[in-house]
């Protein structure tokens, strides 16, 4: 079962999330804006509902948990619209499943909200829908048309000075926002916020000045590359202009773009020059045709080492067939030229259409390093293909430095890193506190942040594989905090923000009295900070959080996307002993 949702990095290119779906393997070009429902005898588009009244506030896997194991639905796909939209779609595999779901979720009382749920039509096929606006309106179209650098990097026009002006503004709004929503739903704390607002001009916190980044071009770390053709019909390497649903297909070149390095865009011309000379197409998202799909590039300021991940549909081709092809991708990325431009690992990964249940087949080490080693704070940080790492490292460094500050840590303090990820963050604290525990879901990453821990020869941390929803009580009886010591945490979840069962573990844990919630999408964090502010419920037993600082770091300039840290506290909460206690959830 599928949900469309955004991933952890702040997107280079402009994806947006609709109702609309691209055609299930069509055998060739069809005008008609509903052929594809017919292409292959199935498609679960056929057989979708809409559900609506959705409450304000929900989480994405609250929402599978009811649908699917609540009300017993054999959900398909579930399509998110914006967040807070009160309406979703979503799709089964026959008419008796959607049929029983209009009837399961009609009525259901859920949140606050009685939902409402009725059968949804199809939706066109927006390319083949994009193809016949240009028909009747060529010039519309082109007017429509942006190009690569307004789509990826739309502040690159401004002024550095002035984007950090616009960025701090726009923190600014989402603050006076969040006190908006803390004074309309909480009546008891009205006061306060009012009281607030009054000294730091309508926040409920006060911001500091946005910290820049050390490094404004030339500065992204890792990229994902689509590879298809340009709207020329030439085989490019660089950056989907839009997403299927809204008709877009092209891929527009890299060489102009200010964010990106040298390196990152030798990188792609090489492996252009490779494919161009191929015998095997770039993958095609309408026809479900070819076979080259994403080229990874990832780089390191430290050492100078690049490693090239090619994403590759295999297709029908036979076992020799594959082996020649990686034969020949590692003669183009261990050349001469590969060389020069500091290419050091190669990877293969398989990149097939998912269907439900369906596992996705491992990376191929192909050639060089299996790894490459950044460095933060002097310490040495080793990156596997797929581990999470933020793409600015000097911005990085400004921003782990301010989480330093704003925790106000001692040899008396013990961190809890909440999604540490490589344990880049929890290393970066572990000299200036007592401990570090570190949790993260994914298994490579948390090996990496074993294997960083010994290579930095760093001994105060400790990190755990494990959903945070489930293991935050548990580190937190692990710290066994004396009274006189400190417990914080730090938090940087994905974009989405951390599942409400995460905040309510982190509520219900007495003696964590500070927490720095680290977001890179601030705007979808806004539920979580809500939560940690509200007043005690049978739920979140705990003593609420207060903000009381703000600052945003500018990870990413010349896009839109700024990191923003709030710290916030609460009065400390111990036994009768003065002991420091958990409740379990």
């Amino acid at each position: 079962m599928d949900v469309e949702l955004e991933n952890r990095d702040p997107p280079v290119e402009v994806e947006t999330v609709g109702n609309e779906v691209a055609p299930s393997e069509p055998s060739e070009v069809n005008q008609d804006e509903y052929a594809y429902l017919d292409a292959t005898g199935f498609t679960s588009e056929r057989f979708k509902i809409e559900i609506k009244n959705l409450p304000k506030y929900y989480g994405i896997s609250e929402l599978k948990k009811l649908l699917n194991k609540k009300l017993n639905l054999a959900t398909s796909k579930i399509k998110i619209m914006d967040r807070g939209c009160p309406f979703i779609f979503v799709c089964f595999r026959g008419e008796p499943e959607r049929q029983n779901a209009i009837k399961a979720v009609n009525g259901y009382s859920w949140k606050g909200k009685t939902l409402t749920a009725v059968e949804a039509k199809p939706s066109p096929d927006p390319l083949v829908k994009r193809r016949r606006e240009a028909e009747r309106d060529p010039m519309e179209v082109i007017k429509k048309r942006k190009t690569v650098e307004e789509s990826v990097t739309s502040l690159a026009y401004l002024s550095y000075d002035y984007q950090i002006k616009q960025k701090q503004s726009e923190m600014q709004n989402i603050l006076v926002k969040f006190s908006d929503e803390v004074w309309k739903n909480c009546p008891n704390l009205r006061p306060y916020v009012e009281a607030q607002r009054k000294e730091y001009e309508g926040m409920i916190c006060p911001l500091e000045e946005i910290r820049r980044s050390p490094k404004i071009d030339g500065y992204r770390n890792k990229c994902e590359f689509s590879i298809g053709k340009n709207s020329q019909g030439e085989v490019t390497i660089g950056f989907r202009m839009g997403a299927y649903c809204k008709g877009v297909v092209e891929v527009e070149g890299i060489a102009n773009l200010k964010h990106i390095s040298d390196k990152m865009k030798g990188s792609v011309q090489l492996f252009e020059e490779f494919v161009r000379a191929s015998k095997y197409e770039p993958y095609s998202a309408e026809l479900y045709t070819g076979h080259f799909r994403l080229l990874t590039v990832r780089t390191s300021s430290a050492t100078g080492q690049v490693m090239v991940i090619v994403g590759f549909h295999p297709q029908q081709l036979t076992a020799d067939e594959l082996k020649d092809l990686k034969s020949s991708i590692v003669d183009c990325l261990t050349s001469e030229k590969a060389k020069q431009i500091g290419i050091s690992s190669v990877y293969f990964e398989p990149m097939e259409k998912k269907t439900s249940g369906s596992e996705e087949r491992p990376m191929e080490h192909l050639s060089g390093d299996t790894h490459i080693v950044e460095e933060i704070h002097g310490l040495k940080f080793r990156i596997s293909p797929k581990a999470f790492f933020q793409i600015n490292t000097p911005g990085t460094e400004v921003l782990y430095q301010s989480a330093i500050d704003m925790a106000s840590t001692d040899d008396k303090t013990t961190i809890l890193d909440i999604c540490c990820g490589t344990g880049t963050i929890g290393l970066c604290f572990a000299r200036h506190c007592k401990q570090v525990f570190g949790v993260e879901i994914i298994d490579q990453a948390i090996e990496d942040a074993k294997h960083n821990a010994e290579l930095n020869d760093v001994k105060n941390c400790n990190f755990f594989a494990g959903n945070a929803d489930d293991l935050i009580m548990s580190l937190v009886r692990k710290a066994n905090v004396q009274e006189g010591e400190k417990l914080v945490a730090i938090v940087d979840p994905p974009r989405a923000g951390l599942h409400v069962r995460s905040i309510t573990q982190l509520r219900n844990a007495r003696g964590l009295n500070r927490l720095i919630y680290v977001s890179c999408s601030p705007k979808s964090a806004l539920k979580n900070w809500f939560d940690l502010v509200r007043p005690a419920s049978k739920t979140l037993r705990g003593s609420p959080f207060v903000a009381k600082k703000a600052i945003a770091v500018d990870l990413f300039p010349h896009t839109p996307h700024t990191e923003l840290m709030i710290l916030f506290e609460r009065e400390p909460d111990t036994d009768a002993e003065g002991a420091v206690t958990t409740v379990d959830n």
